[in-house]
């Protein structure tokens, strides 16, 4: 598996760079990838058949001139912004493999993710107990678990949620860890998720969400260990994916398409 970790200027361009990723394997065989990116600056993303109108609080998000765009993934609405991290996946999918279909290959990710995060946490737990206060110190003791399908959250409170999208012989699976987010901002700007998981018990975004104590270096590292990362991807087109993100993830017409 190749890594790259690359934030682009404009969220489309973040967003399109996932598809071009997936696009690019699926047309060329190529190997597997996992790809980081921080977003710098706050915007609304909802899942591909998300209606906007439904899930964001269109007026408060055009009050702060917050855009909302859409990605080619299902899954919830979420908030971007500092704070964040975030990961995508493209996988290969075996008719045999952990990859095959949907839900098998939401447990494969999820498991190894939750596993590559346990595992950090134990590991710098003792370090990381001397430098936060005791509610943070209780979140790194505190085991995490996959919670829904394809959430992963302490103590029941949610701090990563992923998505994915198939196509036939590569699957891009993709999702955001919670760090050091705003999370009262969420509370503003998107309504209560249309089909929330049954762990959430309706709670608000503020009583459900929090941020995993780690920093973003040891989070990437970790996950680049879990997924056996061999070496870095340098052999992709950044015009592509400005292409993709002008004529798509830029457009109006996709961002309100339900």
């Amino acid at each position: 598996m190749k890594l790259l970790d690359l934030t682009l200027a404009a969220p489309a361009d973040n967003l399109a760079c996932d598809e071009v990723l997936l696009d690019r394997c699926e047309d060329r065989a190529e190997e597997e990838t996992l790809r980081f990116w921080e977003p710098h600056d706050y915007f609304v993303v909802v899942g591909y058949a998300n209606k906007l109108a439904t899930e964001v609080n269109v007026p408060a998000c055009e009050t702060r001139g917050i855009p909302v765009l859409r990605r080619c993934s299902g899954g919830g609405t979420v908030l971007q912004g500092p704070g964040c991290l975030n990961y995508a996946l493209i996988l290969s999918i075996t008719d045999k493999g952990p990859t095959r279909n949907i839900r098998a290959a939401n447990q494969f990710v999820m498991e190894r993710n939750c596993a590559a995060i346990g595992n950090l946490l134990s590991r710098g737990r003792r370090r990381q107990e001397a430098h936060h206060s005791k509610a943070e110190s209780r979140k790194q003791k505190a085991e995490i678990s996959v919670r829904g399908h394809t959430d992963l959250a302490i103590e029941g409170l949610k701090f990563s949620g992923n998505s994915q999208r198939r196509r036939r012989h590569f699957l891009l699976f993709h999702g955001t860890f919670l760090l050091d987010f705003d999370i009262a901002l969420v509370e503003e700007l998107l309504s209560s998720p249309s089909r929330p998981p049954d762990y959430r018990r309706n709670r608000s975004h503020k009583d459900f969400l929090t941020n995993l104590p780690l920093p973003a270096a040891s989070v990437k590292a970790a996950l680049a260990r879990a997924w056996n990362v061999t070496g870095q991807l340098v052999d992709f087109s950044r015009d592509q994916i400005e292409a993709l993100a002008r004529e798509k993830y830029a457009q109006r017409a996709w961002s309100l398409r339900f």
